[in-house]
Protein backbone atom coordinates (compact mmCIF):
# COMPACT_ATOMS: atom_id res chain seq x y z
CA UNK A 1 0.00 0.00 0.00
CA UNK A 2 1.40 3.05 -0.57
CA UNK A 3 1.05 6.06 1.46
CA UNK A 4 1.56 9.82 0.65
CA UNK A 5 0.71 12.15 3.56
CA UNK A 6 -0.06 14.80 0.79
CA UNK A 7 -2.52 12.36 -0.74
CA UNK A 8 -3.91 11.46 2.68
CA UNK A 9 -4.36 14.67 3.85
CA UNK A 10 -6.62 15.79 0.54
CA UNK A 11 -8.59 12.46 0.43
CA UNK A 12 -9.55 13.35 4.32
CA UNK A 13 -10.35 17.09 2.97
CA UNK A 14 -13.09 15.72 0.97
CA UNK A 15 -14.49 13.43 2.94
CA UNK A 16 -14.67 15.98 5.65
CA UNK A 17 -16.34 18.31 3.30
CA UNK A 18 -18.30 17.29 0.76
CA UNK A 19 -20.30 20.32 -0.26
CA UNK A 20 -16.76 21.99 -1.00
CA UNK A 21 -15.97 19.18 -3.91
CA UNK A 22 -17.33 18.02 -6.61
CA UNK A 23 -19.25 14.44 -8.14
CA UNK A 24 -16.22 13.86 -10.65
CA UNK A 25 -13.47 14.55 -7.71
CA UNK A 26 -14.93 12.08 -5.33
CA UNK A 27 -15.22 8.91 -7.75
CA UNK A 28 -11.05 10.19 -9.10
CA UNK A 29 -10.46 8.96 -5.51
CA UNK A 30 -12.69 6.35 -5.08
CA UNK A 31 -12.02 4.85 -8.48
CA UNK A 32 -8.81 6.03 -9.49
CA UNK A 33 -6.64 6.89 -6.80
CA UNK A 34 -7.37 4.66 -4.09
CA UNK A 35 -6.91 1.40 -6.12
CA UNK A 36 -3.58 3.21 -8.03
CA UNK A 37 -2.32 3.43 -3.99
CA UNK A 38 -3.04 -0.36 -3.31
CA UNK A 39 -1.18 -1.40 -6.62
CA UNK A 40 1.51 -4.03 -5.64
CA UNK A 41 2.74 -2.94 -9.32
CA UNK A 42 2.86 0.53 -9.16
CA UNK A 43 5.98 2.30 -7.55
CA UNK A 44 5.82 6.19 -6.32
CA UNK A 45 9.09 8.38 -5.97
CA UNK A 46 8.09 9.96 -2.92
CA UNK A 47 11.51 11.49 -3.05
CA UNK A 48 11.25 12.83 -6.43
CA UNK A 49 7.88 14.26 -5.57
CA UNK A 50 9.02 15.97 -2.66
CA UNK A 51 12.05 17.32 -4.42
CA UNK A 52 9.56 18.48 -7.11
CA UNK A 53 7.40 20.90 -4.07
CA UNK A 54 10.38 21.64 -2.43
CA UNK A 55 11.17 23.08 -5.99
CA UNK A 56 7.86 24.97 -6.65
CA UNK A 57 7.64 26.32 -3.60
CA UNK A 58 11.24 27.75 -2.72
CA UNK A 59 11.23 29.47 -6.83
CA UNK A 60 7.31 30.19 -7.32
CA UNK A 61 4.52 30.20 -4.52
CA UNK A 62 3.41 27.62 -1.67
CA UNK A 63 1.44 25.11 -3.15
CA UNK A 64 -2.80 24.51 -2.39
CA UNK A 65 -3.04 21.02 -0.74
CA UNK A 66 -5.32 20.35 -4.20
CA UNK A 67 -2.13 21.05 -5.56
CA UNK A 68 0.32 18.92 -4.07
CA UNK A 69 -2.63 16.20 -4.35
CA UNK A 70 -2.41 16.53 -8.35
CA UNK A 71 1.56 16.24 -8.22
CA UNK A 72 1.72 13.28 -6.40
CA UNK A 73 -0.08 11.45 -9.02
CA UNK A 74 2.71 12.37 -11.41
CA UNK A 75 5.17 10.52 -9.66
CA UNK A 76 3.59 7.18 -9.77
CA UNK A 77 5.82 4.66 -12.35
CA UNK A 78 5.20 0.79 -13.81
CA UNK A 79 7.41 -0.66 -11.23
CA UNK A 80 8.13 -3.44 -13.35
CA UNK A 81 9.05 -0.26 -15.77
CA UNK A 82 9.85 2.85 -13.98
CA UNK A 83 10.21 4.59 -17.91
CA UNK A 84 6.25 3.85 -17.82
CA UNK A 85 4.39 6.58 -15.59
CA UNK A 86 0.99 5.47 -14.46
CA UNK A 87 -0.80 8.41 -15.81
CA UNK A 88 0.44 9.19 -19.20
CA UNK A 89 -2.37 11.25 -20.01
CA UNK A 90 -3.39 14.01 -17.57
CA UNK A 91 -6.43 15.96 -17.44
CA UNK A 92 -7.07 18.90 -15.33
CA UNK A 93 -10.22 21.00 -15.98
CA UNK A 94 -11.63 23.90 -13.56
CA UNK A 95 -12.66 27.28 -13.33
CA UNK A 96 -10.66 30.60 -14.40
CA UNK A 97 -8.82 32.60 -11.96
CA UNK A 98 -7.56 29.77 -10.63
CA UNK A 99 -4.48 29.66 -11.54
CA UNK A 100 -4.11 26.65 -13.94
CA UNK A 101 -0.92 27.94 -15.60
CA UNK A 102 -0.17 28.75 -11.55
CA UNK A 103 -0.40 24.99 -11.49
CA UNK A 104 1.32 23.30 -14.30
CA UNK A 105 4.24 25.47 -15.21
CA UNK A 106 6.60 25.52 -11.85
CA UNK A 107 6.54 21.37 -12.51
CA UNK A 108 7.10 21.77 -16.06
CA UNK A 109 10.32 23.75 -14.95
CA UNK A 110 11.16 21.32 -12.50
CA UNK A 111 10.89 18.87 -14.60
CA UNK A 112 13.60 20.33 -16.89
CA UNK A 113 16.05 20.59 -14.26
CA UNK A 114 18.82 18.18 -13.27
CA UNK A 115 17.44 17.38 -10.02
CA UNK A 116 14.42 15.49 -12.10
CA UNK A 117 17.46 14.19 -14.21
CA UNK A 118 16.04 13.29 -17.62
CA UNK A 119 18.08 14.67 -20.36
CA UNK A 120 16.61 16.26 -22.98
CA UNK A 121 12.95 16.17 -21.60
CA UNK A 122 11.69 18.84 -23.81
CA UNK A 123 8.54 20.20 -22.99
CA UNK A 124 5.81 21.77 -25.55
CA UNK A 125 3.42 24.34 -24.28
CA UNK A 126 0.49 24.36 -26.83
CA UNK A 127 -2.04 27.04 -27.03
CA UNK A 128 -4.63 27.79 -30.18
CA UNK A 129 -3.21 31.45 -29.37
CA UNK A 130 -0.05 33.45 -29.22
CA UNK A 131 -1.56 35.25 -26.28
CA UNK A 132 -2.41 31.92 -24.59
CA UNK A 133 0.90 30.35 -24.98
CA UNK A 134 3.41 33.14 -23.80
CA UNK A 135 0.73 33.21 -20.56
CA UNK A 136 2.27 29.91 -19.72
CA UNK A 137 5.67 30.41 -20.80
CA UNK A 138 5.86 33.41 -19.20
CA UNK A 139 5.49 32.18 -15.64
CA UNK A 140 8.73 30.68 -16.11
CA UNK A 141 10.40 32.96 -17.56
CA UNK A 142 9.49 35.71 -15.18
CA UNK A 143 10.44 33.49 -12.43
CA UNK A 144 13.77 33.61 -14.67
CA UNK A 145 14.51 36.97 -14.73
CA UNK A 146 13.26 37.38 -10.95
CA UNK A 147 16.11 35.30 -10.01
CA UNK A 148 18.75 35.92 -12.42
CA UNK A 149 22.00 35.76 -10.61
CA UNK A 150 21.53 32.10 -9.40
CA UNK A 151 18.91 30.38 -12.17
CA UNK A 152 21.79 31.89 -15.42
CA UNK A 153 23.69 28.74 -13.60
CA UNK A 154 21.31 26.61 -14.50
CA UNK A 155 19.53 27.75 -17.57
CA UNK A 156 19.68 29.48 -20.55
CA UNK A 157 16.83 31.83 -21.66
CA UNK A 158 14.87 33.86 -24.28
CA UNK A 159 11.64 35.06 -24.87
CA UNK A 160 10.63 31.83 -27.32
CA UNK A 161 12.40 28.97 -25.40
CA UNK A 162 14.18 27.86 -21.93
CA UNK A 163 17.26 25.71 -22.00
CA UNK A 164 18.27 23.79 -19.09
CA UNK A 165 22.33 23.68 -19.38
CA UNK A 166 22.19 20.09 -17.44
CA UNK A 167 19.88 18.39 -19.04
CA UNK A 168 19.52 20.21 -22.11
CA UNK A 169 15.68 19.88 -21.83
CA UNK A 170 13.89 22.56 -23.46
CA UNK A 171 11.12 24.24 -21.94
CA UNK A 172 9.22 26.21 -25.52
CA UNK A 173 5.51 27.53 -26.68
CA UNK A 174 3.75 26.94 -29.87
CA UNK A 175 1.30 28.33 -32.06
CA UNK A 176 2.44 27.93 -35.60
CA UNK A 177 1.07 25.69 -38.31
CA UNK A 178 1.23 22.75 -36.79
CA UNK A 179 2.18 20.61 -39.69
CA UNK A 180 5.54 22.07 -39.30
CA UNK A 181 6.26 20.48 -35.69
CA UNK A 182 6.35 16.72 -36.94
CA UNK A 183 8.12 14.52 -35.15
CA UNK A 184 9.88 15.98 -32.61
CA UNK A 185 11.18 14.41 -29.70
CA UNK A 186 8.97 15.63 -26.91
CA UNK A 187 8.69 14.32 -23.00
CA UNK A 188 5.82 16.41 -22.26
CA UNK A 189 3.36 18.46 -24.07
CA UNK A 190 1.03 20.79 -22.41
CA UNK A 191 -2.20 21.72 -24.08
CA UNK A 192 -3.58 24.95 -23.04
CA UNK A 193 -7.42 25.50 -22.98
CA UNK A 194 -8.73 22.95 -25.13
CA UNK A 195 -12.10 24.25 -25.12
CA UNK A 196 -10.52 26.17 -27.89
CA UNK A 197 -9.53 23.51 -30.27
CA UNK A 198 -11.98 22.42 -33.33
CA UNK A 199 -10.68 19.51 -33.96
CA UNK A 200 -7.29 17.21 -33.59
CA UNK A 201 -5.07 18.14 -36.10
CA UNK A 202 -2.93 19.87 -34.00
CA UNK A 203 -3.26 17.69 -31.17
CA UNK A 204 -2.14 14.83 -33.10
CA UNK A 205 0.85 16.34 -35.12
CA UNK A 206 2.24 16.89 -31.08
CA UNK A 207 1.27 14.02 -29.87
CA UNK A 208 3.33 11.86 -32.38
CA UNK A 209 6.15 13.50 -31.01
CA UNK A 210 5.83 11.71 -27.46
CA UNK A 211 7.42 7.79 -27.22
CA UNK A 212 10.41 8.35 -27.40
CA UNK A 213 11.78 9.99 -24.32
CA UNK A 214 10.96 8.05 -21.06
CA UNK A 215 8.15 9.50 -18.60
CA UNK A 216 6.04 10.99 -21.74
CA UNK A 217 2.71 12.61 -20.45
CA UNK A 218 0.54 14.67 -21.88
CA UNK A 219 -1.01 17.53 -19.92
CA UNK A 220 -4.71 19.13 -21.21
CA UNK A 221 -5.10 21.85 -18.25
CA UNK A 222 -8.34 23.84 -19.62
CA UNK A 223 -11.60 25.89 -18.58
CA UNK A 224 -14.96 24.74 -20.36
CA UNK A 225 -15.97 26.71 -23.30
CA UNK A 226 -18.80 26.66 -25.97
CA UNK A 227 -17.48 24.30 -28.65
CA UNK A 228 -19.95 21.09 -28.55
CA UNK A 229 -19.07 17.68 -29.82
CA UNK A 230 -15.02 18.79 -30.33
CA UNK A 231 -11.90 17.29 -28.80
CA UNK A 232 -12.68 18.77 -25.20
CA UNK A 233 -16.07 17.54 -25.27
CA UNK A 234 -14.66 13.68 -25.80
CA UNK A 235 -12.11 13.94 -22.85
CA UNK A 236 -15.27 15.17 -21.04
CA UNK A 237 -17.13 11.98 -22.38
CA UNK A 238 -13.78 9.65 -21.97
CA UNK A 239 -13.10 11.12 -18.72
CA UNK A 240 -16.54 10.34 -17.49
CA UNK A 241 -16.32 6.48 -18.40
CA UNK A 242 -13.51 5.81 -16.35
CA UNK A 243 -14.44 8.00 -13.04
CA UNK A 244 -17.49 5.61 -13.20
CA UNK A 245 -15.17 2.28 -13.36
CA UNK A 246 -14.37 1.73 -16.97
CA UNK A 247 -10.81 0.11 -17.40
CA UNK A 248 -8.24 2.60 -17.68
CA UNK A 249 -5.79 0.87 -20.10
CA UNK A 250 -4.81 4.45 -21.47
CA UNK A 251 -3.66 6.10 -18.08
CA UNK A 252 -6.26 9.11 -18.00
CA UNK A 253 -6.04 10.85 -14.65
CA UNK A 254 -9.27 12.99 -14.69
CA UNK A 255 -8.62 15.98 -12.12
CA UNK A 256 -12.34 17.86 -12.86
CA UNK A 257 -13.85 21.15 -11.03
CA UNK A 258 -17.08 22.07 -11.87
CA UNK A 259 -20.41 22.85 -10.12
CA UNK A 260 -22.26 20.06 -9.71
CA UNK A 261 -25.96 21.42 -9.93
CA UNK A 262 -26.56 24.26 -11.71
CA UNK A 263 -29.55 25.54 -8.96
CA UNK A 264 -26.98 25.86 -6.44
CA UNK A 265 -24.83 28.67 -8.15
CA UNK A 266 -27.19 31.18 -6.55
CA UNK A 267 -27.21 29.85 -3.01
CA UNK A 268 -23.89 31.56 -1.37
CA UNK A 269 -25.27 35.02 -2.29
CA UNK A 270 -29.11 34.66 -1.38
CA UNK A 271 -28.20 36.77 2.03
CA UNK A 272 -25.59 38.79 1.15
CA UNK A 273 -28.12 40.60 -1.64
CA UNK A 274 -30.46 40.73 1.58
CA UNK A 275 -28.10 42.10 3.81
CA UNK A 276 -25.06 43.46 1.59
CA UNK A 277 -22.71 42.02 4.71
CA UNK A 278 -20.25 40.17 2.55
CA UNK A 279 -19.87 38.00 6.44
CA UNK A 280 -23.05 36.54 5.11
CA UNK A 281 -21.59 34.65 2.13
CA UNK A 282 -20.51 31.34 2.04
CA UNK A 283 -18.50 30.44 -0.47
CA UNK A 284 -18.43 26.73 -0.04
CA UNK A 285 -20.80 25.63 -3.14
CA UNK A 286 -18.44 27.77 -5.66
CA UNK A 287 -15.09 25.77 -4.56
CA UNK A 288 -16.83 22.93 -6.22
CA UNK A 289 -15.64 24.58 -9.71
CA UNK A 290 -12.70 26.64 -8.00
CA UNK A 291 -10.57 24.86 -5.39
CA UNK A 292 -8.11 28.16 -5.02
CA UNK A 293 -11.49 29.83 -3.73
CA UNK A 294 -10.38 29.40 -0.15
CA UNK A 295 -7.49 30.54 -0.58
CA UNK A 296 -7.41 32.98 -2.44
CA UNK A 297 -9.32 36.23 -1.72
CA UNK A 298 -9.00 38.27 -4.55
CA UNK A 299 -10.53 35.59 -6.59
CA UNK A 300 -13.40 35.42 -4.12
CA UNK A 301 -13.57 39.13 -4.00
CA UNK A 302 -13.93 39.02 -7.94
CA UNK A 303 -16.09 36.30 -8.35
CA UNK A 304 -18.93 38.00 -6.27
CA UNK A 305 -18.54 41.16 -7.92
CA UNK A 306 -19.57 39.46 -11.35
CA UNK A 307 -22.04 37.50 -9.40
CA UNK A 308 -23.71 41.10 -8.66
CA UNK A 309 -22.83 41.83 -12.10
CA UNK A 310 -25.03 39.28 -13.37
CA UNK A 311 -27.80 40.48 -11.25
CA UNK A 312 -27.69 43.71 -13.07
CA UNK A 313 -26.43 42.29 -16.57
CA UNK A 314 -29.02 39.53 -17.41
CA UNK A 315 -26.79 38.62 -20.64
CA UNK A 316 -24.04 38.25 -18.67
CA UNK A 317 -25.31 34.90 -16.82
CA UNK A 318 -24.05 32.63 -19.79
CA UNK A 319 -20.68 34.01 -19.40
CA UNK A 320 -20.55 33.82 -15.45
CA UNK A 321 -21.54 30.06 -15.22
CA UNK A 322 -19.04 29.13 -18.10
CA UNK A 323 -15.94 31.50 -16.99
CA UNK A 324 -16.64 31.18 -12.82
CA UNK A 325 -18.97 28.56 -12.42
CA UNK A 326 -17.04 25.67 -15.09
CA UNK A 327 -21.19 25.15 -16.06
CA UNK A 328 -21.43 26.71 -19.71
CA UNK A 329 -24.72 27.45 -21.00
CA UNK A 330 -26.19 28.73 -23.55
CA UNK A 331 -28.26 31.53 -23.75
CA UNK A 332 -31.82 30.35 -23.10
CA UNK A 333 -33.49 32.90 -24.92
CA UNK A 334 -31.51 32.38 -28.14
CA UNK A 335 -30.45 28.73 -28.64
CA UNK A 336 -32.91 26.26 -29.99
CA UNK A 337 -32.52 23.78 -27.23
CA UNK A 338 -30.50 23.35 -24.23
CA UNK A 339 -27.82 21.25 -25.11
CA UNK A 340 -28.66 18.15 -22.92
CA UNK A 341 -31.75 18.37 -24.78
CA UNK A 342 -29.86 18.04 -27.74
CA UNK A 343 -27.86 15.13 -26.72
CA UNK A 344 -30.89 13.48 -25.39
CA UNK A 345 -31.93 13.40 -28.86
CA UNK A 346 -28.91 11.45 -29.72
CA UNK A 347 -28.45 9.21 -27.03
CA UNK A 348 -30.44 6.59 -25.41
CA UNK A 349 -28.01 6.98 -22.12
CA UNK A 350 -26.41 10.24 -21.87
CA UNK A 351 -23.53 9.21 -19.90
CA UNK A 352 -22.36 6.27 -21.64
CA UNK A 353 -23.30 7.85 -25.16
CA UNK A 354 -25.48 4.89 -26.42
CA UNK A 355 -27.05 6.50 -29.71
CA UNK A 356 -30.96 6.45 -29.65
CA UNK A 357 -32.34 3.89 -32.38
CA UNK A 358 -35.31 3.69 -34.59
CA UNK A 359 -36.33 0.13 -34.24
CA UNK A 360 -37.98 -0.63 -37.83
CA UNK A 361 -38.79 2.12 -39.67
CA UNK A 362 -39.31 0.37 -43.32
CA UNK A 363 -42.23 0.95 -45.10
CA UNK A 364 -43.19 3.69 -42.63
CA UNK A 365 -44.67 7.14 -43.78
CA UNK A 366 -41.88 9.56 -44.54
CA UNK A 367 -41.47 12.87 -44.89
CA UNK A 368 -38.26 14.47 -47.02
CA UNK A 369 -36.83 17.97 -46.16
CA UNK A 370 -34.30 19.70 -48.01
CA UNK A 371 -32.48 22.54 -47.25
CA UNK A 372 -29.07 24.34 -48.43
CA UNK A 373 -27.81 27.98 -48.86
CA UNK A 374 -25.41 27.38 -51.40
CA UNK A 375 -24.59 24.32 -53.49
CA UNK A 376 -21.21 25.73 -53.37
CA UNK A 377 -21.67 25.64 -49.48
CA UNK A 378 -23.62 22.69 -47.63
CA UNK A 379 -26.53 21.07 -48.25
CA UNK A 380 -28.57 18.69 -46.72
CA UNK A 381 -31.64 16.08 -47.11
CA UNK A 382 -33.48 14.23 -44.66
CA UNK A 383 -36.48 11.89 -43.69
CA UNK A 384 -39.02 12.48 -41.22
CA UNK A 385 -40.98 9.63 -39.45
CA UNK A 386 -43.31 9.35 -36.50
CA UNK A 387 -43.63 6.79 -34.23
CA UNK A 388 -44.89 6.17 -30.98
CA UNK A 389 -45.25 9.93 -30.78
CA UNK A 390 -41.26 10.16 -30.93
CA UNK A 391 -39.94 12.07 -34.64
CA UNK A 392 -37.01 10.32 -35.94
CA UNK A 393 -34.76 11.81 -38.18
CA UNK A 394 -32.13 10.83 -40.24
CA UNK A 395 -30.63 12.91 -42.52
CA UNK A 396 -27.34 13.24 -44.77
CA UNK A 397 -25.11 16.38 -45.59
CA UNK A 398 -22.60 17.13 -48.20
CA UNK A 399 -20.01 20.04 -48.14
CA UNK A 400 -18.55 21.48 -50.25
CA UNK A 401 -14.50 21.67 -49.72
CA UNK A 402 -13.78 24.60 -52.49
CA UNK A 403 -16.26 26.79 -50.14
CA UNK A 404 -14.05 29.81 -49.50
CA UNK A 405 -15.27 29.52 -45.52
CA UNK A 406 -14.36 25.46 -45.30
CA UNK A 407 -11.23 25.98 -43.46
CA UNK A 408 -12.52 28.14 -41.20
CA UNK A 409 -15.93 26.03 -40.36
CA UNK A 410 -15.73 24.75 -36.62
CA UNK A 411 -16.79 21.07 -37.09
CA UNK A 412 -14.28 18.08 -37.00
CA UNK A 413 -14.39 17.20 -40.71
CA UNK A 414 -11.45 14.79 -39.95
CA UNK A 415 -13.32 12.59 -38.11
CA UNK A 416 -15.27 11.29 -40.93
CA UNK A 417 -16.25 7.47 -41.17
CA UNK A 418 -16.09 7.50 -36.99
CA UNK A 419 -19.20 6.49 -35.14
CA UNK A 420 -21.31 9.57 -35.21
CA UNK A 421 -19.64 10.54 -37.84
CA UNK A 422 -20.91 9.08 -40.85
CA UNK A 423 -24.01 10.81 -42.58
CA UNK A 424 -22.07 13.88 -44.25
CA UNK A 425 -19.90 13.61 -47.14
CA UNK A 426 -17.20 16.11 -48.63
CA UNK A 427 -17.52 17.35 -52.14
CA UNK A 428 -13.92 18.13 -53.68
CA UNK A 429 -15.55 19.79 -56.76
CA UNK A 430 -16.72 23.83 -56.88
CA UNK A 431 -20.33 23.08 -56.05
CA UNK A 432 -22.15 20.24 -54.92
CA UNK A 433 -23.98 18.09 -57.36
CA UNK A 434 -27.73 18.75 -56.71
CA UNK A 435 -28.09 15.82 -58.80
CA UNK A 436 -26.56 14.03 -56.64
CA UNK A 437 -28.25 14.98 -53.69
CA UNK A 438 -31.52 14.25 -54.89
CA UNK A 439 -30.43 10.60 -56.43
CA UNK A 440 -29.61 10.11 -53.05
CA UNK A 441 -33.27 10.65 -51.84
CA UNK A 442 -34.61 8.89 -54.59
CA UNK A 443 -32.96 5.64 -53.93
CA UNK A 444 -33.62 6.01 -50.26
CA UNK A 445 -37.16 6.93 -50.93
CA UNK A 446 -37.90 3.14 -52.42
CA UNK A 447 -37.67 2.02 -48.31
CA UNK A 448 -40.19 4.06 -47.17
CA UNK A 449 -43.89 5.26 -48.21
CA UNK A 450 -42.69 9.01 -48.82
CA UNK A 451 -46.09 11.39 -48.71
CA UNK A 452 -44.14 15.00 -49.50
CA UNK A 453 -40.96 16.27 -50.25
CA UNK A 454 -40.96 19.55 -48.66
CA UNK A 455 -38.35 22.49 -49.71
CA UNK A 456 -38.64 26.16 -50.11
CA UNK A 457 -39.65 27.78 -53.20
CA UNK A 458 -35.57 29.57 -53.73
CA UNK A 459 -34.24 26.04 -53.06
CA UNK A 460 -37.05 24.24 -55.49
CA UNK A 461 -35.67 27.02 -58.60
CA UNK A 462 -32.08 25.63 -58.05
CA UNK A 463 -33.00 21.97 -58.48
CA UNK A 464 -36.06 22.17 -61.04
CA UNK A 465 -34.71 20.49 -63.79
CA UNK A 466 -33.39 17.85 -61.58
CA UNK A 467 -37.33 17.04 -60.41
CA UNK A 468 -38.03 17.37 -63.69
CA UNK A 469 -35.48 15.22 -65.16
CA UNK A 470 -36.54 12.23 -63.05
CA UNK A 471 -40.41 12.50 -63.33
CA UNK A 472 -40.63 13.92 -59.54
CA UNK A 473 -44.15 15.12 -59.73
CA UNK A 474 -44.93 18.89 -58.01
CA UNK A 475 -47.67 19.96 -55.65
CA UNK A 476 -49.95 22.91 -57.10
CA UNK A 477 -53.72 23.61 -57.25
CA UNK A 478 -54.42 21.25 -60.19
CA UNK A 479 -52.16 18.45 -58.07
CA UNK A 480 -52.58 18.51 -54.79
CA UNK A 481 -51.00 14.87 -54.67
CA UNK A 482 -47.71 16.03 -56.42
CA UNK A 483 -44.78 14.61 -54.19
CA UNK A 484 -42.45 17.83 -54.44
CA UNK A 485 -44.82 21.05 -52.28
CA UNK A 486 -42.73 24.17 -51.71
CA UNK A 487 -42.82 26.35 -48.98
CA UNK A 488 -43.36 30.14 -50.30
CA UNK A 489 -43.12 32.04 -47.45
CA UNK A 490 -40.23 29.97 -45.00
CA UNK A 491 -40.64 32.96 -42.10
CA UNK A 492 -44.40 31.41 -41.67
CA UNK A 493 -43.69 28.10 -41.16
CA UNK A 494 -41.12 28.98 -39.01
CA UNK A 495 -43.27 30.99 -36.41
CA UNK A 496 -45.48 27.55 -37.11
CA UNK A 497 -43.42 24.87 -36.20
CA UNK A 498 -40.94 26.29 -33.33
CA UNK A 499 -43.03 26.40 -31.01
CA UNK A 500 -44.11 22.01 -31.58
CA UNK A 501 -40.17 21.72 -32.04
CA UNK A 502 -39.59 23.94 -28.66
CA UNK A 503 -41.78 21.26 -27.35
CA UNK A 504 -40.66 18.08 -28.55
CA UNK A 505 -36.90 18.63 -27.24
CA UNK A 506 -38.23 19.20 -24.02
CA UNK A 507 -40.06 16.11 -23.77
CA UNK A 508 -37.18 13.75 -25.17
CA UNK A 509 -39.70 13.57 -28.35
CA UNK A 510 -37.06 14.06 -31.10
CA UNK A 511 -34.66 11.60 -32.20
CA UNK A 512 -31.64 12.19 -34.81
CA UNK A 513 -29.61 9.30 -33.69
CA UNK A 514 -25.45 9.58 -33.10
CA UNK A 515 -25.02 12.42 -35.60
CA UNK A 516 -22.53 15.01 -34.69
CA UNK A 517 -23.27 17.22 -37.53
CA UNK A 518 -26.85 17.20 -36.18
CA UNK A 519 -25.67 17.90 -32.91
CA UNK A 520 -23.27 20.96 -33.88
CA UNK A 521 -26.29 21.88 -36.36
CA UNK A 522 -29.47 22.60 -33.95
CA UNK A 523 -27.01 24.29 -31.57
CA UNK A 524 -26.14 26.54 -34.44
CA UNK A 525 -29.23 27.31 -34.08
CA UNK A 526 -31.26 30.53 -32.97
CA UNK A 527 -34.68 31.22 -32.47
CA UNK A 528 -36.22 34.51 -31.65
CA UNK A 529 -38.98 36.43 -31.35
CA UNK A 530 -39.64 38.93 -34.94
CA UNK A 531 -41.75 42.00 -34.51
CA UNK A 532 -45.15 40.68 -35.26
CA UNK A 533 -44.48 38.04 -31.85
CA UNK A 534 -43.92 35.13 -34.38
CA UNK A 535 -40.51 32.90 -33.43
CA UNK A 536 -37.77 32.86 -36.78
CA UNK A 537 -35.24 30.87 -37.12
CA UNK A 538 -31.42 32.26 -37.64
CA UNK A 539 -27.43 31.09 -37.60
CA UNK A 540 -26.17 32.45 -34.54
CA UNK A 541 -22.83 33.30 -36.27
CA UNK A 542 -23.69 33.30 -40.43
CA UNK A 543 -20.44 32.29 -42.12
CA UNK A 544 -19.34 29.49 -40.35
CA UNK A 545 -21.76 28.13 -37.89
CA UNK A 546 -23.79 26.19 -40.53
CA UNK A 547 -27.41 25.21 -39.76
CA UNK A 548 -28.40 23.16 -42.99
CA UNK A 549 -29.10 19.77 -41.22
CA UNK A 550 -31.33 21.42 -38.52
CA UNK A 551 -33.01 23.47 -41.44
CA UNK A 552 -33.88 20.26 -43.75
CA UNK A 553 -35.66 18.54 -40.71
CA UNK A 554 -37.53 22.17 -39.76
CA UNK A 555 -39.03 21.75 -43.55
CA UNK A 556 -40.18 18.42 -42.80
CA UNK A 557 -41.61 18.93 -39.57
CA UNK A 558 -44.02 21.87 -41.57
CA UNK A 559 -45.71 19.17 -43.04
CA UNK A 560 -45.49 16.72 -39.87
CA UNK A 561 -49.53 15.92 -39.87
CA UNK A 562 -48.99 13.96 -42.74
CA UNK A 563 -47.34 11.17 -40.10
CA UNK A 564 -49.99 10.79 -37.81
CA UNK A 565 -50.43 7.01 -37.59
CA UNK A 566 -52.51 5.38 -40.06
CA UNK A 567 -55.59 3.30 -39.07
CA UNK A 568 -55.36 -0.06 -40.60
CA UNK A 569 -58.60 -1.65 -41.08
CA UNK A 570 -58.90 -5.58 -40.44
CA UNK A 571 -62.03 -6.73 -42.09
CA UNK A 572 -63.26 -10.51 -40.64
Amino acid sequence: MICCKEIDEYIKFVEENPNETDEEIKLLIKNIVKPTLSRDDVFFDEEMFHKAVKYCERWYYKLFPYQKFAYALFFMYDKNNPDIVIFPDIFILMARGNGKDGMIMPLANFLQTHYYGVKNYHIDIVATSEEQALNSFNVVYNMLESNKIIMKKYFYWNKTEIINKITHSILRYNTANAKTKDGKQTGMIIFNELHAYENYKQINVYSSGLGKIKHARTVTITTNGTVRDGPLDEKISSSRQILNGENNFLGLLPIIYKIDDIQTVDIPMKKFLRTNNKADIDITVWCQANPSLRYMPILKDTIIKDYVKMQKQKSYRVEFLAKRMNLPQQDEEQVVTEWKNIQRASYSDIENEIPRLEGEINGRAAIVGIDFASLNDFASAGFLFKKDGEYIWRQRTWICSKSKFFGDIKFPFDNIGQDGYEDFEIVNTDSINGRDMIMWVINEMVKYNVKKIVLDTYRYKLLEQVFKELGVSIETKDNPYGLVRMIRYPASIAAIVAPRIEVAFAEGKINIGNSAIMRWAINNTSVKDGKDGNKKYEKIEPKLRKNDPFMAFVAAMSVQELLDEEVIYVYM
